[in-house]
Protein backbone atom coordinates (compact mmCIF):
# COMPACT_ATOMS: atom_id res chain seq x y z
CA UNK A 1 0.00 0.00 0.00
CA UNK A 2 1.68 3.42 -0.93
CA UNK A 3 2.46 6.26 1.83
CA UNK A 4 -0.67 8.41 1.18
CA UNK A 5 -3.36 5.50 0.64
CA UNK A 6 -1.79 4.64 4.18
CA UNK A 7 -2.08 7.95 5.73
CA UNK A 8 -6.12 8.32 3.89
CA UNK A 9 -6.92 5.27 5.30
CA UNK A 10 -5.91 5.99 9.42
CA UNK A 11 -8.05 9.68 8.54
CA UNK A 12 -10.88 7.63 7.68
CA UNK A 13 -10.61 5.42 10.58
CA UNK A 14 -9.72 8.05 12.96
CA UNK A 15 -12.85 10.42 11.43
CA UNK A 16 -15.10 7.15 12.04
CA UNK A 17 -14.42 6.71 15.22
CA UNK A 18 -14.51 10.44 16.14
CA UNK A 19 -18.14 10.15 14.72
CA UNK A 20 -18.77 7.31 17.34
CA UNK A 21 -17.57 9.56 20.08
CA UNK A 22 -19.90 12.34 19.15
CA UNK A 23 -23.06 9.94 18.97
CA UNK A 24 -21.94 8.62 22.03
CA UNK A 25 -22.28 12.03 23.37
CA UNK A 26 -25.72 12.37 21.91
CA UNK A 27 -27.25 9.45 23.79
CA UNK A 28 -26.15 6.45 21.46
CA UNK A 29 -25.14 3.27 22.71
CA UNK A 30 -22.01 2.58 20.76
CA UNK A 31 -19.09 -0.64 21.40
CA UNK A 32 -15.62 -0.20 20.78
CA UNK A 33 -13.84 0.48 17.54
CA UNK A 34 -17.14 1.26 15.56
CA UNK A 35 -16.68 3.54 12.66
CA UNK A 36 -19.45 5.54 11.39
CA UNK A 37 -19.25 7.49 7.61
CA UNK A 38 -19.16 11.02 6.57
CA UNK A 39 -23.03 11.80 6.21
CA UNK A 40 -24.52 9.40 8.36
CA UNK A 41 -27.79 10.73 9.64
CA UNK A 42 -29.62 9.75 13.01
CA UNK A 43 -32.47 10.36 14.36
CA UNK A 44 -33.07 9.93 17.88
CA UNK A 45 -29.54 8.75 18.27
CA UNK A 46 -30.59 7.52 21.91
CA UNK A 47 -32.84 5.24 20.70
CA UNK A 48 -29.77 3.18 19.01
CA UNK A 49 -27.24 0.66 20.09
CA UNK A 50 -24.18 -0.33 18.00
CA UNK A 51 -22.07 -3.30 18.56
CA UNK A 52 -18.15 -3.25 18.21
CA UNK A 53 -16.51 -3.02 15.46
CA UNK A 54 -19.78 -1.83 13.51
CA UNK A 55 -18.99 -0.24 10.38
CA UNK A 56 -21.82 1.89 9.30
CA UNK A 57 -20.53 3.56 5.34
CA UNK A 58 -21.08 7.01 4.52
CA UNK A 59 -24.68 8.11 3.44
CA UNK A 60 -26.56 5.98 5.45
CA UNK A 61 -29.74 7.46 7.37
CA UNK A 62 -30.67 5.87 10.53
CA UNK A 63 -34.24 6.78 11.12
CA UNK A 64 -36.24 6.00 14.12
CA UNK A 65 -39.67 7.85 14.59
CA UNK A 66 -40.71 7.08 17.80
CA UNK A 67 -38.69 7.77 21.63
CA UNK A 68 -39.51 4.40 22.40
CA UNK A 69 -38.15 2.95 19.28
CA UNK A 70 -35.07 0.67 19.67
CA UNK A 71 -32.48 0.08 16.42
CA UNK A 72 -30.09 -2.60 17.64
CA UNK A 73 -27.06 -3.73 15.23
CA UNK A 74 -24.67 -6.64 16.82
CA UNK A 75 -20.92 -6.60 16.93
CA UNK A 76 -19.07 -6.89 13.55
CA UNK A 77 -22.29 -5.70 11.71
CA UNK A 78 -21.33 -3.57 8.12
CA UNK A 79 -23.99 -1.12 6.62
CA UNK A 80 -22.86 0.26 3.35
CA UNK A 81 -23.66 3.14 1.33
CA UNK A 82 -27.53 4.68 1.23
CA UNK A 83 -28.48 2.18 3.15
CA UNK A 84 -31.65 3.15 5.21
CA UNK A 85 -33.01 1.91 7.90
CA UNK A 86 -36.97 3.18 9.40
CA UNK A 87 -37.65 1.99 12.97
CA UNK A 88 -41.04 2.80 14.74
CA UNK A 89 -41.30 -0.15 16.98
CA UNK A 90 -37.68 -2.43 16.85
CA UNK A 91 -34.91 -3.23 13.95
CA UNK A 92 -32.17 -6.28 15.20
CA UNK A 93 -29.41 -6.84 13.08
CA UNK A 94 -27.72 -9.65 14.19
CA UNK A 95 -23.71 -9.76 14.69
CA UNK A 96 -21.49 -10.43 11.22
CA UNK A 97 -24.57 -9.16 9.21
CA UNK A 98 -23.63 -8.03 5.70
CA UNK A 99 -26.13 -4.75 4.62
CA UNK A 100 -25.12 -4.01 1.22
CA UNK A 101 -25.16 -0.41 0.03
CA UNK A 102 -29.01 0.86 -0.95
CA UNK A 103 -30.94 -1.57 1.18
CA UNK A 104 -33.91 0.18 2.68
CA UNK A 105 -35.43 -1.79 5.82
CA UNK A 106 -38.64 -0.97 7.83
CA UNK A 107 -40.45 -2.03 10.85
CA UNK A 108 -43.82 -0.06 9.58
CA UNK A 109 -45.95 0.72 6.99
CA UNK A 110 -48.89 3.38 6.71
CA UNK A 111 -52.76 2.22 7.13
CA UNK A 112 -54.56 2.07 3.86
CA UNK A 113 -58.29 1.42 4.40
CA UNK A 114 -60.67 2.78 1.54
CA UNK A 115 -62.90 6.03 2.03
CA UNK A 116 -60.18 7.61 4.25
CA UNK A 117 -57.47 10.12 3.18
CA UNK A 118 -54.15 8.33 3.87
CA UNK A 119 -52.75 10.80 6.01
CA UNK A 120 -55.12 10.55 8.36
CA UNK A 121 -55.36 6.50 8.70
CA UNK A 122 -51.75 6.30 10.76
CA UNK A 123 -49.74 3.42 10.65
CA UNK A 124 -48.87 0.25 11.63
CA UNK A 125 -45.94 -1.67 12.64
CA UNK A 126 -44.38 -5.33 13.35
CA UNK A 127 -40.21 -6.17 14.60
CA UNK A 128 -37.84 -6.76 12.00
CA UNK A 129 -35.05 -9.38 13.05
CA UNK A 130 -32.11 -9.95 10.69
CA UNK A 131 -30.23 -12.87 12.37
CA UNK A 132 -26.45 -13.09 12.62
CA UNK A 133 -24.07 -13.96 9.78
CA UNK A 134 -26.86 -13.01 7.58
CA UNK A 135 -26.10 -11.27 3.81
CA UNK A 136 -28.97 -8.86 2.21
CA UNK A 137 -28.45 -7.64 -1.05
CA UNK A 138 -28.23 -4.45 -2.51
CA UNK A 139 -31.41 -2.75 -3.67
CA UNK A 140 -33.41 -4.86 -1.61
CA UNK A 141 -35.98 -4.11 0.52
CA UNK A 142 -37.19 -5.91 4.21
CA UNK A 143 -40.96 -4.75 4.91
CA UNK A 144 -42.61 -5.08 9.04
CA UNK A 145 -42.77 -8.21 10.21
CA UNK A 146 -40.18 -10.08 8.49
CA UNK A 147 -37.33 -12.18 9.99
CA UNK A 148 -34.55 -13.26 8.65
CA UNK A 149 -32.77 -16.27 9.68
CA UNK A 150 -29.02 -16.59 10.78
CA UNK A 151 -26.99 -17.18 7.90
CA UNK A 152 -29.66 -16.65 5.30
CA UNK A 153 -28.75 -14.56 2.00
CA UNK A 154 -31.48 -12.11 0.21
CA UNK A 155 -30.49 -11.60 -3.58
CA UNK A 156 -30.39 -8.31 -4.83
CA UNK A 157 -32.97 -6.25 -5.77
CA UNK A 158 -35.52 -8.65 -3.60
CA UNK A 159 -38.58 -7.26 -1.93
CA UNK A 160 -39.26 -9.53 1.55
CA UNK A 161 -42.86 -9.90 2.64
CA UNK A 162 -41.88 -12.95 4.71
CA UNK A 163 -39.69 -14.66 6.82
CA UNK A 164 -36.44 -16.17 5.95
CA UNK A 165 -35.23 -19.32 7.36
CA UNK A 166 -31.73 -19.90 8.32
CA UNK A 167 -29.01 -20.54 5.81
CA UNK A 168 -31.64 -20.23 3.10
CA UNK A 169 -31.01 -17.89 -0.12
CA UNK A 170 -33.90 -15.41 -0.75
CA UNK A 171 -34.76 -13.86 -4.28
CA UNK A 172 -37.10 -12.13 -6.13
CA UNK A 173 -40.13 -9.86 -5.94
CA UNK A 174 -41.69 -11.10 -3.80
CA UNK A 175 -38.78 -12.87 -2.28
CA UNK A 176 -39.06 -16.42 -2.53
CA UNK A 177 -36.25 -19.40 -1.52
CA UNK A 178 -34.28 -20.11 -4.06
CA UNK A 179 -31.95 -22.30 -2.36
CA UNK A 180 -29.89 -23.02 0.88
CA UNK A 181 -26.26 -22.35 1.60
CA UNK A 182 -24.34 -26.00 1.67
Amino acid sequence: MRFLDRVHALALLVTGRARAAAWRMRGARIGSKTRIGAAVRARRPWCIELGTRVEIEHGVFLKVVEDAARLAVGDYAFIGTGAEIDVAESVAIGAHTLIAPNVFITDHTHNAAAGLRLDEQGSRSAPVVIGADAWIGTRAVILPGVTIGDGAIVGAGAVVTKDVPPNTIAAGVPAKVIGTRS
